[in-house]
């Protein structure tokens, strides 16, 4: 759980200064192996995070509560994830926390969190109002970036879960930003990837598993092949080079609106993870797949940010780069509320059961 949240992280904070250049400029900046370590934003420092990972943080949250919310029977998870993401809006526009707002609640008090940096217009636009985008009616009919995707990692440290409700709950919540079917699609295979990690399977168990489940849902075909692309390219003979990772993530002209967030290069979602599960299945150890996977011309905010979130899931907190991870912007808020979700989701019923409720985690994740 810490890893996966850990690894997304990090991955987003390795790409974001390079996301959108091409391979010749990343080289051009950084050296012929291209970004090796952290290096920083334009006048900003090492390790420091996007809006992806700020919205990731924001679904940890929003689960939490819908989890607390349990106990007044008003459960409908999508809903509290639309208040989460919500609370995530107002950090985008507030100066800081406004302390007048009783059901911020705890991370909505953070004040590093209230930094913009790079918000697709998708979320901003689908988190504007209080309107719900649905399967319906989704939000943003177009949307087809990869930004729904890189938010949806704890949908998959759900580990109670069928992975068919976790296919569905992303889709739900992908839905409220990213109307366009192959972003929610991508959001989901994602999610079910990570949860088949989360609950001990390999990576190719895990995407055989979301590859399962994605072949009864209408307009699959796009993340299906994808998926197939990224484990025939890791099955070829060779050594993992960023010609492949380049290959995997070419567009080929699909239509829909790539507003992404911090230079995102304009890279559909279901090409974003297919690089990001080509790292992940090549990868040597953590640094040798985050490097392949932010080393191209595309999103490398978003394969990198998805590729972390795979290895970390997949090896541990342990495995990943201390030096790093020590960097990391926000590492304390991360792992703060990796530890919350994992008590609310073992212990939940002796924090605010019927048996009694403990008034200081009901100050941090209020019902309201």
């Amino acid at each position: 759980m810490r890893g996966a949240l850990l690894g997304a992280a990090l991955g987003d904070a390795l790409g974001a200064p390079v996301a959108g250049l091409s391979l010749e400029e990343i080289r051009a900046a950084h050296g012929a192996e291209g970004v090796t370590g952290p290096v920083p934003l334009p006048g900003g420092r090492r390790g420091t995070v996007t809006a992806a990972t700020q919205l990731t943080l924001f679904t940890v949250d929003g689960l939490i509560r819908a989890h607390v919310r349990r106990d007044t029977g008003a459960w409908h998870p999508p809903s509290d994830l639309h208040r989460a993401y919500r609370r995530w809006a107002a950090t985008q526009s507030d100066w800081g926390p406004d302390e007048r707002r009783e059901d911020n609640g705890w991370l909505a008090r953070q004040e590093w969190l209230y930094a913009r940096r790079g918000p697709g217009r998708a979320c901003l636009t689908g988190f504007g109002d209080e309107v719900l985008g649905t399967l319906d009616k989704p939000k943003n009919p177009t949307a087809r970036d990869a930004d729904a995707a890189v938010r949806s990692a704890p949908f998959g440290l759900l580990v109670g879960w069928e992975p068919a409700l976790v296919l569905q709950l992303s889709l739900e919540c992908a839905a409220q930003s990213h109307g366009h079917p192959v972003a929610g699609l991508t959001a989901g295979a994602f999610a079910v990837v990570v949860h088949g990690l989360t609950r001990g399977d390999g990576l190719d168990g895990a995407l055989q598993r979301a590859l399962g489940l994605l072949a009864a849902r209408q307009g699959q075909q796009p993340v299906t092949d994808a998926l197939l692309r990224a484990a025939a390219a890791a099955a070829r003979p060779g050594v993992p080079a960023a010609d492949r990772v380049e290959a995997l993530g070419e567009s080929e002209g699909a239509g829909g609106d790539r507003s992404g967030g911090a230079g995102a290069g304009g890279q559909d979602a279901e090409r974003a993870l297919s690089v990001a599960v080509y790292s992940a299945l090549v990868a040597e150890d953590v640094r040798h797949g985050l490097r392949l996977a932010v080393n191209h011309g595309g999103d490398s905010r978003a394969t990198g940010a998805l590729c972390g979130a795979l290895l970390g899931a997949l090896y541990g907190e342990t495995a990943l780069p201390a030096a790093w991870v020590a960097e990391l912007e926000g590492r304390g808020t991360v792992l703060e509320l990796a530890d919350d979700f994992a008590m609310e989701m073992t212990q939940g019923g002796a924090l605010h059961g019927a048996g009694g409720a403990a008034a200081g985690w009901l100050a941090r994740y209020p019902r309201a």
